[in-house]
């Protein structure tokens, strides 16, 4: 079973945290969110205190994250995702769409990977096999963040660098094989009759903002923030309007709002 933290009281709020990263991902997040609602932080398998799994999928990390609320007896929950995390948040909303509140794709996607990001993560597969996690963070993690950020955030990045080069190269390859074989998605974002929160990265290269912008629009009701400086990273390059977009979107929940933005 995966690690995972308990942090607050209050509504239960899950953030799933992406790839190359673990849940320190969320620290501004937690210190924000913690005295308002319950979170639960869970740690993808690999990374923090979970066990590495060399064979990896989407529905079988959403099927851990289901244990997760069964051993908490939480019925249902607030599910968040950044980037892989959206993706396992999006194949737990297909399999047990009856246990989530509302949930939100975070610089994350519905859409399945084109041969071309396939292909790009096939070479990143033999990148770390050859050259190991610490050489592929190294290249990788800079360009997650917006080319304005990149000078100016230099400090942040470099911590992220290291505070993630402990996975294993197994660990990061099993993430993007699950990846790579994820199915297209659009259609859960369509049949979706709860809230659907998306934070969207101007300058995300990672997940692209026209791409995103083409399925903000499927569920019946969206929370669309667009974070004009940022790109894959939004709760660290634009910290208070990523935690605000969370927090409105939780106070709406709470309301019962059903106001579009």
């Amino acid at each position: 079973m995966m690690h995972y933290t308990i942090t607050g009281e209050g509504q239960p709020l899950m953030l799933i945290h992406g790839f190359g990263e673990d849940s320190r991902i969320w620290e501004k997040q937690i210190t924000a969110l913690k005295d308002n609602y319950q979170l639960i932080i869970p740690e993808l398998p690999g990374t923090g205190q979970s066990p590495m799994q060399s064979s990896l999928t989407m529905e079988s990390m959403a099927d851990e994250i289901l244990e997760i609320l069964e051993k908490e007896k939480i019925e249902s929950i607030v599910m968040l995702g950044h980037s892989m995390g959206g993706y396992v948040t999006l194949a737990f909303a297909e399999k047990y769409p009856e246990r989530l509140m509302g949930f939100g794709l975070l610089h994350s996607t519905g859409f399945a990977d084109p041969e071309a990001k396939k292909e790009a993560r096939t070479k990143s597969i033999n990148f770390i096999r050859e050259n190991g996690s610490a050489a592929f963070l190294q290249t990788a993690t800079v360009n997650l963040f917006a080319p304005a950020n990149r000078e100016t955030m230099v400090k942040t990045i470099d911590k992220i660098i290291n505070d993630n080069t402990y996975i294993l190269p197994e660990s990061l390859a099993a993430f993007l094989e699950a990846m790579k074989a994820r199915p297209d998605r659009t259609e859960i974002l369509k049949k979706a009759t709860i809230p659907v929160l998306f934070i969207v990265g101007k300058e995300d290269q990672a997940v692209p903002f026209a791409d995103t912008m083409q399925q903000v629009h499927l569920p019946e009701l969206s929370y669309i923030y667009i974070l004009q400086h940022s790109g894959h990273m939004g709760m660290l390059e634009e910290t208070e309007k990523f935690t605000a977009a969370i927090q409105k979107f939780m106070n709406d929940l709470h309301m019962g709002g059903h106001n579009r933005i």
